[in-house]
């Protein structure tokens, strides 16, 4: 028969000999220093503390002999009332039909502030499902966006009267497009329009955006209810951003040297004196789709080469007037662009 000498597992006077914390070796020091009456110099070496340290600790605890190192344990209710409160209130507010938003908003009026997150764990600890789909009539009433009209250029009220615009620089320019035939010469370069956003319309209004500043066009929709952003184009409200960033596409390819051409001629009956100085550059308009007939050129701005449309422009150097433009360059046409824009300005000018 095998037998083997006994072994402890656990010294239970080990728990309070060897200190597992710093409160209790603060503790048992001390005792050691006060109570079993040792030096200072072996109560520091015993627990771990250099002779400074433990003088420190020693003077502490003469300042604050009622320091408690002990933590008498807590009692009364383990959970919040008020979080409990809060709880029993979002149940009721649920069983009302209302959404975990609608629920957010009415616990804030009721001076108890609850994130539309926790409201949602409340919820599925409870096993409360979600809501289906309502409609805006079977919702609470509550604050919505202001829903915009359609842009509509028979809606348009021409009646006297006031409205405040971010826009009104661009009444400016209203005499110079008033001089041309500025919807003929779209109708006639053939741009896609309807009864409701005629051509003239559809183009003044991203005009009036380009002339405003530098922003995109799907930036339109925090504009959408300024009345003269609207009367600059003709209509009753500004297209919506995807009206216009889809009216290009709609655009047949041979309507823009066409529109080119009688823009050209236009100018003309304004008296602008034709420069004999020109500015011309190459611009890559970056494309990020996965057309896979789209080349790579190089952007100037990102100091590299992406997809994207290269685009020749020439402006009058002395009237900074654009007199022509091509968005539809290959690299293997680049270098004959230029030629093509003499041939161009010979045909109209005759020199």
């Amino acid at each position: 028969m095998f037998i083997s000498s006994v072994k402890k597992i656990t010294d239970l006077t080990r728990v309070f000999l060897e200190p597992s914390n710093s409160t209790h070796r603060q503790y048992e020091a001390l005792r050691a220093y006060f109570v079993d009456k040792l030096s200072s110099k072996e109560a520091a070496s015993r627990f771990g503390y250099s002779r400074g340290s433990f003088r420190v600790l020693v003077h502490q605890f003469r300042q604050n002999p009622h320091r408690p190192f002990f933590l008498p344990p807590t009692k009364g209710p383990q959970k919040s009332p008020k979080r409990g409160l809060v709880r029993e209130q979002v149940l009721a507010l649920r069983k009302e039909n209302l959404s975990i938003y609608d629920i957010s908003r009415v616990m804030e009026t009721k001076g108890h502030p609850v994130s539309a997150a926790r409201i949602s764990l409340i919820l599925k600890e409870e096993g409360f499902a979600r809501l289906p789909r309502r409609k805006d009539e079977e919702r609470p009433a509550a604050a919505r966006p202001v829903v915009a009209p359609l842009a509509d250029a028979r809606q348009l009220d021409l009646s006297p009267r006031q409205c405040r615009t971010r826009f009104g620089g661009l009444f400016l320019f209203m005499p110079f497009m008033a001089s041309l035939p500025f919807d003929q010469i779209l109708h006639e370069a053939g741009f896609p329009g309807s009864k409701m956003i005629p051509a003239g319309h559809a183009v003044r209004s991203l005009l009036a955006l380009k002339l405003f500043g530098s922003a995109r066009h799907s930036h339109v929709m925090s504009y959408v209810l300024d009345e003269g952003l609207a009367l600059f184009a003709g209509l009753n409200a500004i297209p919506k951003r995807s009206f216009l960033t889809e009216y290009s596409c709609r655009i047949d390819p041979q309507g823009y040297p066409r529109l080119m051409r009688a823009w050209f001629d236009a100018l003309e009956t304004l008296g602008i004196d034709r420069g004999s100085s020109f500015d011309c550059d190459f611009h890559t308009i970056p494309f990020h789709g996965e057309d896979a007939l789209v080349e790579k050129h190089y952007v100037s701005k990102r100091s590299r080469r992406q997809k994207g449309i290269l685009a020749f422009l020439a402006q009058d150097a002395a009237t900074r007037v654009f007199c022509y433009t091509n968005a539809d360059v290959r690299k293997e046409s680049q270098n004959d662009e230029i030629l093509r824009f003499v041939e161009f300005w010979k045909q109209r000018t005759g020199r």
